[in-house]
């Protein structure tokens, strides 16, 4: 699968001498957008090895993988359960709506109980409720999306900077694994806080040459700042590249300040990988009455 790479130019770029280029995955699957495509391939295919019926995953009202997972289980034949942080009341939005039109059943969880969702007794009770079911962690972050994830990168990648944003740290976890040594692989996180997203990597990964920069959250996750959503309309306009509020518009914003800021050596070359998003800007258009792009 051939995969859209497209150089970036701007006066700072210019100015700085750094090459910066994006990495379209965004563009393999309408639904299962970005790196959601790769990280539920191998759980497809696994689940189906298991004989499942069933796929019963985690996410919050706007969550990227709530939208894929259950376009994917309606495209291979699985029923699907997304449960969801929140009130039902608060969570209606595109994203949800995606969701049930593709069949999934949503059981919500007040915040307190999402934040048991990977112990033994929340997922018992689950299994109790729901009976057998593959189960997706939040984000999909396991090996399964770890495999998948790894396939981001390939040969044709040898930038000096991977750059993706973050979210629970599995699709920086399998870039990381397949890059290079000579490459440092930068995460930009979508909340405060590294720890655990460290923690991780190193369970997938032994490679040690990745950094994240926690400095362009521009509010925090699903929120936006007048600064963010110019940008993001300034950089579609400009460049012909949809980006999406919650993860890469932070990211592409932090990029290139880091490069106003001397962060990258003159005669740099970084790769920006697009993972993606774009259904979320439907939901923040909504809250907002905003007119960011997307692909839906």
């Amino acid at each position: 699968m051939k995969i859209k790479t497209e150089q970036i130019s701007t006066p700072i770029l210019k100015d700085k001498g750094i090459n910066l280029y994006i990495k379209r995955i965004d563009l393999v699957h309408k639904y299962i957008s970005g790196n959601k495509w790769y990280k539920l391939k191998y759980n497809i295919i696994e689940a189906k090895s298991q004989l499942k019926h069933t796929l019963l995953t985690f996410g919050g009202a706007y969550s990227n993988h709530i939208a894929a997972t259950s376009f994917a289980a309606q495209s291979n034949g699985f029923k699907s359960i997304g449960v969801i942080r929140g009130d039902e009341e608060f969570s209606l939005n595109p994203t949800i709506e995606f969701a049930k039109s593709n069949g999934m059943y949503l059981h919500y969880v007040s915040r307190d109980d999402y934040r048991k969702k990977d112990t033994d007794v929340f997922i018992n009770k689950l299994k109790d409720k729901f009976g057998d079911f593959y189960l997706l962690p939040e984000g999909g972050a396991n090996k399964q999306a770890i495999k998948g994830a790894s396939e981001i990168l390939d040969k044709n990648d040898v930038q000096d900077f991977i750059c993706c944003p973050v979210g629970t740290g599995g699709t920086i976890a399998g870039i990381i694994s397949s890059s290079s040594q000579k490459q440092t692989i930068i995460g930009f996180p979508s909340v405060k806080g590294v720890k655990g997203l460290k923690k991780t990597v190193r369970k997938y990964s032994n490679k040690r040459n990745f950094i994240f920069v926690n400095d362009y959250l521009y509010g925090g996750y699903a929120r936006l700042t007048d600064e963010l959503v110019e940008f993001i309309m300034n950089f579609n306009i400009n460049h012909k590249i949809p980006l999406d509020a919650i993860y890469t518009g932070k990211m592409m914003m932090g990029v290139l300040d880091l490069v106003s800021k001397d962060y990258f050596s003159q005669g740099s070359s970084i790769l920006v990988v697009h993972t993606g998003g774009l259904q979320g800007n439907l939901g923040m258009n909504k809250r907002f009455a905003l007119n960011l792009p997307h692909n839906f």
